[in-house]
């Protein structure tokens, strides 16, 4: 049997500092604060992203979807096994598409944020945790802890939760879509834990919002009590008590101050400002008692020294956000601080300023290098968009096209999740572009995977009536058509396309299976057969040496036809050895022929010769008679032979001329004999006559 070959196919905020007239932070700082350079990496790692997903989320749901619905399309599949990780992408668009985003990160919760980063943890709280477990721990957090320290434990809490979520999602969905569900009716069910875990986010939200008014309102409140501070720090100046009773009352007002929470930011610098006045009018007003005010100014000299030594020391701090955010605070207790005498106020303040300065160079040239990185990040995301561009806008038709441009878009989504963040102004802008170019990606290979199903469906059927058609043959015992019918198939599978791989295995050896039955009926039918034509090939070749020894002038034609009818009921031989065999057979009957005729020949010249004689008693006129008679049926012969060949020309247009040829030819070779024997005849006479002549002049 011949071969038959199968055919398969995240800003960081930044708080504004009041200071004193000259102890102003570094403008280039409030520069950065004010621009939209994104979070140094270390906040990045800090806090999950979830004011704008990944570009790759949108890419990686069509993938998901696409997947789905090119059900039976293996290599899709396989496409599929390896595939760029953005489930945590995933799970915070899930979560602000249920709703559960959050605005601005307020100061309290972001350094409640930078204390859990600063304290080492043990492990994630949440991973491996199921969701019934993720809900629990939600309600316990809102239990035991304050609510301005929750946001980044709440954010990773629902990331965790919809990670799970959409995993269950999906599978939903393939099973639906295995079952033959169309894709716009999937509708995922309802899930107790997610309506749990949204009224708890709702409580949640409805807590820090109340926090937030409450802390507006105290900072109000805290603004009020400074300013009433100030009042007293007035009237302190014209009080009549004793000195010592009213320096007393001006460290109760310093140590009130101090306590005093924050204040709305509006007021921070001209609040400060006034304080900072009245503290200085007040010193003025005890200058009577030297020893009194050169110990307070000794001891705010100090404080002052102290915080000089910690700015520098700043400058050794590993993190450079660390150290601006730790400078800051350096700020907040320099104002805090009394004056100091006036031949060190100014060299104190220019060597603060001065360590204050690196600090704030420092913050700066971060942020520009970020910056600078994150234009980079622009250009390399900006190449990405336009090669995933490029690769849907391609004309692609084969199942190994989509696959290598899949491989393609694989690699483009791995690289993506390499680079950083862009500019905050184009990072949204960039993302929606890639997106959108992936989703077209997919969606043009979800609906060619839909048309090859189609097509692998179709060829499945055709496949089937051609293992039908194939089966029906198993059975015949007409070996020479059905071996046609069959090789005829063959021809036609080889040309139908694949079809899905699921049941490519079973069609095709459903299809072997009816061919190789049949053959195998076939090849042991002719194996019991070969056996029979070996022996007679022996039959024939002893037949043929018979018919050389035989000698047929006696029994004349009669013998011939004998061995012709003895050599047909011998019946066939290995076609190997058949057309040897039968020149050999033809060449033994051409030569019992040419005997037989050759000894005919002989006995009709001797009866020719008899005639003669007899011709002689009867007068030599009869003899010239007979000689005359045979020279005119010569002539005629010739005349015969002549008209025949030439019509063979007028017979080779004609539509049966092969048939008419050989009939005249046969006919010519005929006449020629003929000529041939009577030639002979005349000689005979003329040779006879010849002999008598010369026996008469001898006499």
């Amino acid at each position: 049997m011949e071969a038959v070959d199968e055919q398969v196919e995240r800003t960081v905020p930044e708080n504004e500092v009041a200071a004193e007239p000259e102890e102003v932070v570094a403008p280039e700082a409030e520069a950065v604060a004010e621009s939209d350079v994104a979070a140094a990496p270390e906040t990045e790692a800090a806090t999950p992203n979830t004011q704008e997903p990944e570009p790759g989320v949108r890419a990686k749901r069509a993938r998901i979807r696409t997947g789905a619905v090119a059900v039976g399309t293996d290599e899709e599949s396989e496409a599929a096994d390896e595939r760029v990780d953005f489930s945590d992408e995933e799970a915070a668009l899930a979560a602000q598409d249920a709703g559960l985003d959050l605005d601005a990160e307020t100061p309290e919760e972001e350094a409640a944020g930078q204390l859990a980063a600063e304290t080492p943890a043990e492990a994630d709280p949440f991973a491996g945790k199921s969701k019934e477990e993720l809900v629990a721990l939600f309600a316990r957090m809102m239990e035991e802890r304050p609510v301005q320290s929750l946001r980044r434990d709440v954010e990773a809490l629902k990331i965790a939760f919809y990670r799970l979520r959409r995993a269950e999602v999906e599978a939903a969905r393939r099973t639906f879509l295995e079952e033959g569900g169309a894709e716009e009716d999937f509708a995922p069910s309802v899930d107790g834990n997610e309506v749990q875990l949204k009224e708890l986010f709702k409580e949640y939200r409805r807590r820090r919002d109340e926090f937030i008014a409450n802390l507006e309102a105290e900072k109000e409140a805290n603004y009020k009590v400074k300013l009433g501070i100030i009042d007293e720090l007035k009237e302190l100046v014209n009080s009549d008590e004793t000195l010592n009773h009213t320096f007393n009352r001006f460290r109760d007002l310093q140590q009130r101050w101090k306590e005093t929470g924050i204040v709305p930011q509006q007021y921070v610098k001209d609040l400060w400002e006034t304080y900072n006045l009245h503290v200085e009018n007040f010193y003025s007003f005890i200058k009577i008692n030297k020893e009194l005010r050169d110990l307070d100014l000794k001891k705010n000299y100090e404080q002052k020294v102290a915080l000089c030594e910690q700015a520098e020391a700043l400058v050794l701090e590993p993190s450079v956000i660390e150290a601006f955010h730790k400078l800051q605070k350096l700020h907040d207790e320099w104002r805090e601080t009394g004056p100091v005498a006036n031949e060190f106020k100014e060299a104190l303040w220019e060597r603060f300023k001065a360590a204050s300065s690196r600090i704030n160079k420092q913050h700066q040239e971060h942020f520009e290098t970020l910056k600078g990185e994150q234009l980079k990040n622009l250009e390399l995301k900006t190449a990405l968009c336009a090669a995933t561009e490029e690769l849907y806008s391609q004309p692609m038709t084969t199942r190994k096209e989509w696959n290598r441009a899949s491989d393609r878009l694989l690699e483009i989504q791995k690289t993506w999740k390499t680079i950083g963040f862009a500019p905050k102004k184009d990072n949204n802008r960039i993302y929606e572009r890639f997106r959108t170019a992936c989703d077209r990606f997919f969606e043009a290979k979800r609906q060619f995977y839909s048309a090859v199903k189609s097509e692998m469906e179709h060829n499945l059927q055709l496949k089937t009536e051609i293992c039908e058609a194939a089966e029906s043959f198993v059975n015949s015992e007409d070996w020479k058509k059905t071996t046609d019918e069959l090789i005829a198939l063959q021809a036609r599978w080889k040309q139908i396309g694949a079809v899905s791989r699921r049941h490519s295995d079973a069609i095709w050896k459903r299809f072997r299976s009816a061919c190789d039955r049949f053959f195998e009926r076939k090849g042991a039918h002719f194996a019991s057969v070969d056996g029979e034509y070996e022996e007679n090939l022996q039959k024939k070749i002893a037949l043929l040496d018979e018919m050389a020894a035989a000698d047929v002038r006696a029994g004349g034609y009669e013998v011939i036809r004998e061995f012709q009818r003895r050599w047909g009921e011998i019946g066939f031989v290995p076609i190997k050895q058949k057309e040897a065999v039968q020149k050999r057979y033809k060449a033994a009957v051409d030569e019992l022929f040419n005997a037989l005729r050759g000894s005919e020949r002989d006995r009709s010249m001797n009866r020719f010769r008899e005639k003669v004689s007899s011709l002689k008693g009867a007068g030599d006129r009869r003899v010239r008679t007979e000689r005359e008679r045979l020279y005119n049926k010569v002539r005629q012969l010739e005349q015969e032979v002549a008209l025949l060949e030439n019509n063979i020309g007028f017979f080779a247009k004609s539509k049966n001329a092969e048939a008419l040829v050989a009939d005249v030819k046969a006919k010519i070779d005929r006449a020629r004999e003929e000529i041939a024997a009577t030639i002979e005849k005349v000689k005979l006479i003329d040779r006879e006559a010849a002999r008598e002549q010369h026996d008469q002049n001898k006499d």
